[in-house]
C-alpha cells in the first residue's frame, strides 16, 4: 500500500486509489495512516469525528464508515490481481486483513509499499547525523530529500479533528525544524546568494522563528546587505513584543550586535580574525566559494512557494577555527 499525506491524502492498493470522496470515511483513513500498523482505539475515532461529543449510535456510524473503507480495499485488491500485480502479495490479502478489527479499535497493515512519513523521516535522520559530524554537503542532500517531499499541507483537503491537528502540528513543527537545519548547512556551504531568494518569504511566513530570522540575518550579511539584516532583528522585535510581550533572545541580540560591529569594520582582502562579538556569539569563519554553484539537474526544495534549487556540494566547508579569507558568520 502507497500512502502520502504530505501535501493531500493519498493512499493506493496495489496502484488502485481506496481514498474516500465523502468527508467522514476519508478523516477516519486519514487518521487510521497517521498510526498505521498500530491499533487506533474507537475511542479515538469517535472523538476525531465528534469533538464535541460522540451521538448516539456513533458507533454504528464509525463501523458504517470501516465498512465503507473495506468495499474500497477489497475493490482494489481485485482490480490489482485482475491486472496481474507482480509477486502474489495482493492475492494473499483481504480487505478484512489490511483493515483489521480488534478489541476496542482497528488497525490498518500498509504491508509493503511506499509511505512518505516513512521516506521522510528516514532522510532527516540521515541529514541530522551528517549534521552531527560535520558533513555538511550530505546534510544539505539528505534533508533536501526530505524537504523535496512536501507537496504541501499536510492531510490537506481533510476536515481534521484533535487528533489529526495535533498530528498536523507535530508534522509542520518537525519541517520547521529540518528547513531550519537545511538552511543552517547551506550557509556553512556559503550559499547564502541561492537561498537569499527563498529566505525573506520563509521568515515573514515564521515571523517569531528565531532560528530562520538568525538565518536570514546572516544570509544578508554575507551579502553585504547589513542594514536590511538590522531591519530583519527590528521587525522580530516588533513581532514578538506585540504577540508576546518578549525580547528576542539573548542569542539574536549577540547576532545584532555583530552585525552592527562588521558593519562599522572594514575588512581586508588580506587574512582576517574573528571580531569579538562574533566569537561571543559562536559564530565562525567560513569561505564563500567563488565558484559559481551548478543548479543542473538538482532537485528542488519547495515551501509552499517558489523553489530553491538543492545545488551539489563543490567544496568542502572550513574549520571554525580555521583562519580564511573574507568575513562569513555562519549559524
Amino acid at each position: 500500500m502507497d500512502v502520502h499525506i504530505l501535501g493531500g491524502l493519498s493512499v493506493r492498493e496495489g496502484g488502485v486509489s481506496i481514498t474516500p470522496t465523502a468527508a467522514a470515511p476519508r478523516q477516519v483513513l486519514a487518521l487510521l495512516t497517521a498510526f498505521a500498523g498500530q491499533v487506533v482505539p474507537v475511542t479515538v475515532l469517535t472523538e476525531e469525528l465528534w469533538p464535541s461529543g460522540a451521538p448516539r449510535g456513533a458507533r454504528t456510524e464509525l463501523a458504517t464508515h470501516i465498512a465503507e473503507l473495506r468495499t474500497l480495499i477489497a475493490r482494489a485488491l481485485h482490480d490489482s490481481e485482475d491486472d496481474g500485480a507482480p509477486g502474489g502479495w495482493s492475492e494473499r490479502r483481504t480487505a478484512d486483513a489490511v483493515l483489521v478489527s480488534l478489541p476496542g479499535g482497528y488497525r490498518l497493515d500498509t504491508g509493503v509499499g511506499v509511505h512518505d512519513i516513512g521516506q521522510f523521516e528516514r532522510a532527516v535522520g540521515a541529514g541530522y547525523r551528517a549534521m552531527d559530524v560535520g558533513d555538511l554537503a550530505r546534510a544539505s542532500l539528505r534533508l533536501g530529500e526530505a524537504l523535496a517531499l512536501w507537496r504541501g499541507e499536510p492531510y490537506a483537503g481533510v476536515a481534521a479533528g484533535p487528533c489529526l491537528r495535533r498530528e498536523i502540528e507535530r508534522l509542520e513543527s518537525t519541517r520547521l525544524s529540518v528547513l531550519d537545519q537545511w538552511v543552517e548547512a547551506q550557509l556553512g556551504l556559503g550559499r547564502h546568494e541561492e537561498i537569499l531568494s527563498e529566505l525573506p518569504g520563509l521568515a515573514a511566513r515564521y515571523a517569531t522563528d528565531e532560528p530562520l530570522q538568525a538565518h536570514l540575518m546572516v544570509a544578508l550579511l554575507r551579502c553585504g546587505r547589513h542594514e536590511e539584516a538590522l531591519a530583519a532583528y527590528e521587525r522580530l522585535r516588533t513581532v514578538l513584543h506585540r504577540e508576546t510581550g518578549m525580547e528576542p533572545s539573548a542569542r539574536l541580540r549577540r547576532l545584532q550586535h555583530s552585525v552592527l560591529a562588521v558593519r562599522h569594520t572594514r575588512v581586508g582582502t588580506g587574512r582576517t580574525t574573528p571580531h569579538p562579538a562574533d566569537a561571543a556569539f559562536g559564530h565562525g569563519y567560513a569561505p564563500v566559494p567563488t565558484t559559481p554553484a551548478r543548479t543542473d539537474g538538482a532537485p528542488l526544495v519547495t515551501w509552499y512557494g517558489p523553489a530553491l534549487p538543492r545545488i551539489p556540494a563543490q567544496h568542502q566547508p572550513a574549520r571554525a577555527d580555521t583562519p580564511t579569507m573574507g568575513v562569513a558568520v555562519a549559524v
